[in-house]
């Protein structure tokens, strides 16, 4: 059997580079607001798993996260599973992201293999998601319940990401390309109450149709009250689909059209236990969601 041998370094960051990183500002921030100086990497992890409640403060102190409701300790319990972290705390993370809005770059910036390089503005950004979090609410969308998406690496993605979380929903996403017994073995695991799916996408010059499996997924998540099709290729089909198995579902540009201010639902810093959403089937739920989902 050959040895084996160390391949070829690709590439290594400068002394300038490093000074840039996000750790090294944090190690600097260490010395300079804890006293703590570290000779290395491994000196550094170490302190972080040694002293953990000091480690995890000093992670808050240095993102500045703000709480809505401050924890009333680090670490209540250590115990494995179940440890409790930030007890009683609460905060939003979409309230988070745009507390570093500005006008001095962009939000996202995005290409594809039929789209060239574009940009979203932060004012943009939030426009959109708190317009699509507005519709959500409408539907009856609530802080607790479980938002599923079968989306692929779009700007769609991250609005609806943090649209769900503002309202304080809980998110799970799968790629389209994730097969689909894989993605219904995923999804029914949280019960989730909505999907927000995309019915195709582009791959190397080839359009993969996904309208089919997102029927199917759709099909097989008996607490699925909610359908949001971001489309690609065939999202009527999809539709009429979903018509006959009578899952009220939604036009991405129409949850994305209105202005509206955006509103955050405060969340529990750990996980919080899913509340129980009745299954409605009636006709009446056609279109009207909301009304057909109350707690």
């Amino acid at each position: 059997m050959a040895a084996l041998a160390e391949g070829k370094l690709l590439w290594e960051p400068d002394a300038e580079f490093k000074l840039r990183a996000h750790l090294q500002r944090y190690i600097d921030w260490l010395a300079r607001e804890r006293g703590l100086r570290f000779t290395d990497y491994e000196a550094l992890w170490r302190w972080s798993v040694n002293d953990l409640e000091a480690f995890w403060q000093s992670i808050v102190d240095f993102f500045d996260l703000r709480f809505s409701t401050l924890p009333t300790a680090i670490l209540a319990s250590q115990g494995m599973p179940g440890a409790r972290w930030f007890p009683d705390a609460t905060l939003n993370y979409t309230a988070q992201v745009f507390r570093h809005a500005t006008d001095e770059r962009p939000a996202i910036l995005y290409a594809s293999e039929t789209k060239p390089l574009q940009a979203i503005s932060w004012r943009e950004l939030e426009r959109r998601v708190a317009s699509l979090a507005a519709k959500l609410r409408d539907l009856g969308l609530r802080p607790g319940d479980r938002v599923a998406a079968y989306l692929p690496n779009i700007p769609e993605t991250a609005i609806a990401f943090l649209a769900a979380v503002s309202v304080g929903a809980v998110w799970s996403l799968c790629a389209p390309d994730a097969g689909e017994v894989a993605v219904e073995e995923r999804f029914k695991q949280i019960e989730p109450q909505m999907l927000i799916a995309v019915d195709g996408y582009v791959y190397n010059g080839k359009t993969v149709d996904r309208s089919e499996t997102v029927r199917a997924i759709a099909a097989k998540l008996p607490t699925l009250w909610h359908v949001v099709i971001v489309p690609a290729r065939r999202a009527r089909l999809i539709a009429r689909a979903l018509r006959r198995r009578m899952t009220s579902r939604s036009s991405w540009q129409a949850m994305c059209l209105s202005t509206s201010s955006r509103c955050l639902s405060t969340t529990p810093f750990g996980s919080s236990t899913p509340r129980a959403r009745p299954v409605c089937r009636s006709r009446s739920c056609m279109g009207m969601a909301a009304s057909c989902s109350k707690p």
